[in-house]
């Protein structure tokens, strides 16, 4: 029988290896897989650029929050940060760009798993994946990261096989072949590239959101960040760079599945299906970060009384937010019947730079006395994320624009109501 108490809180089961599994196994999803085509069309040869770019943004990003995680050890990421830090309007509008960001990022990841894994019934394979996914969750944090590290060992073994393919192709020693990139793309082709680039680089600080469930958090959530992001940044520079010299512009970025297209290029066609199931494994594993992270920022904002408290409910053996995480999967079930997979990836990306610049902007905000990081840091970090939002495509940015005004105009309508009943 579920049981649930205002009294009870999350444990502390979280260890260096348990955070780095899930930074990485959000990072090393669907994005790796996918990112680098239309990533590539707009670079061109500036593909590595792009990336680094990217990465260093999110390194930014990054600092900025493990520097606020260790002030404030909490769940729900710059959600709290923006709260304690600029104010509760400001903190609310990170918390519903993370969850808006994120809901439609789970279902990108879920529609990528099931074209990987059953092309022509995407739909009703993705609605499986997160209920599976949303299962596994319920059964408590510490479970739900030992298939995170099965998931992310297996990603990782994939994308190892995918390198020495593109060693056995030979066009890696043959650089100078690669021609017809074209000239340099102007700053918005790079940066709008780069804008791509950070929806892969995106689950980089999800640590943070899961504060409250990590054992020592000053410590261990810096050190996990950087691990994760650094490691990462290391991975996509070989594949990302390595895919563009072996199929080069135009093959690259027509194809669908890239990764899949480098192993038939360098002749070894029998491993096209193990790195098609690695695609598919990859998604799985942030899919589960995604919808646990998610899943805690919509209970800390609900538990704050921006959402409906139910929702804070903690219950199960596990104590879990039961009700959260349902409503979550009901929604992210809803979109994945409805929408397509590169609206959700724009709006996606479009959410998440909103929700970091609202952590840049609060680290800016810490005292001296305080963990506070360089002030390039933050500064650099809320520049990027509104340049790079700024990048994407004009439909998201209106309607990503659009839902932050909604937004607003709720957690305003809550505050005028609540100070009414104060009179």
């Amino acid at each position: 029988m579920t049981t649930s108490s205002p009294q009870a809180g999350p444990s502390r089961v979280l260890g260096t290896v348990d955070a780095v599994a899930i930074g990485a196994g959000a990072m090393l999803g669907a994005g790796v897989f996918s990112v680098f085509a239309p990533a590539a069309e707009g670079a061109g040869a500036w593909l590595p650029v792009a990336i680094l770019i990217a990465g260093l943004v999110a390194y930014c990003n990054a600092v900025s929050c493990a520097r606020l995680a260790a002030r404030h050890p909490e769940s729900g990421g710059a959600y709290v940060y923006g709260r304690e830090r600029l104010g509760d309007l400001w903190g609310y509008l990170a918390g519903w760009s993370f969850v808006v960001g994120k809901l439609a990022s789970c279902a990108a990841m879920a529609l990528t798993f099931a074209a990987y894994v059953l092309p022509g019934w995407e739909r009703p394979v993705a609605a499986a994946a997160v209920v599976a996914m949303t299962a596994v969750g319920y059964r408590g944090v510490r479970r739900s990261t030992a298939v995170v590290k099965v998931l992310l060992a297996a990603v990782l073994a994939v994308l190892a096989g995918v390198v020495v393919a593109m060693l056995a192709s030979g066009r890696l020693a043959a650089v100078a072949e690669v021609d017809g990139l074209g000239p340099w793309p102007g700053s918005f082709g790079v940066l709008g590239a780069a804008g791509m680039v950070f929806f892969a680089f995106a689950g980089y600080a999800r640590v943070a959101t899961l504060g409250g469930e990590v054992r020592d958090p000053a410590t261990t959530i810096p050190r996990a960040i950087a691990l994760s992001l650094g490691g990462v940044l290391l991975i996509y520079l070989v594949v990302g760079t390595g895919t563009l010299i072996v199929l080069g512009r135009e093959r690259l970025i027509n194809s669908t599945a890239p990764l899949v297209d480098v192993v038939r290029v360098a002749g070894l066609d029998w491993a096209a299906p193990v790195v098609a199931a690695g695609a598919a494994v990859a998604c799985l594993g942030a899919l589960i970060t995604l919808l646990m992270g998610v899943t805690r920022t919509t209970a800390a904002m609900a538990a704050d009384g921006h959402l409906p408290r139910v929702l804070a409910r903690l219950g199960g053996r596990h104590g879990v937010p039961v009700y959260a995480e349902a409503l979550i999967a009901a929604i992210v079930v809803g979109l994945v019947l409805f929408t397509d997979l590169a609206g959700a990836i724009s709006f996606s990306a479009f959410g998440v730079l909103v929700y970091y610049a609202i952590a840049n902007a609060s680290a800016l905000r810490l005292g001296p006395d305080e963990p506070r990081p360089p002030l390039p840091v933050p500064l650099g970090g809320l520049v990027g994320c509104v340049v790079l939002a700024c990048s994407l495509p004009l439909g998201a940015v209106a309607v990503g624009a659009a839902v932050l005004a909604v937004g607003a105009a709720l957690w305003w309508v809550r505050d005028r109501l609540s100070a009414r009943a104060g009179e």
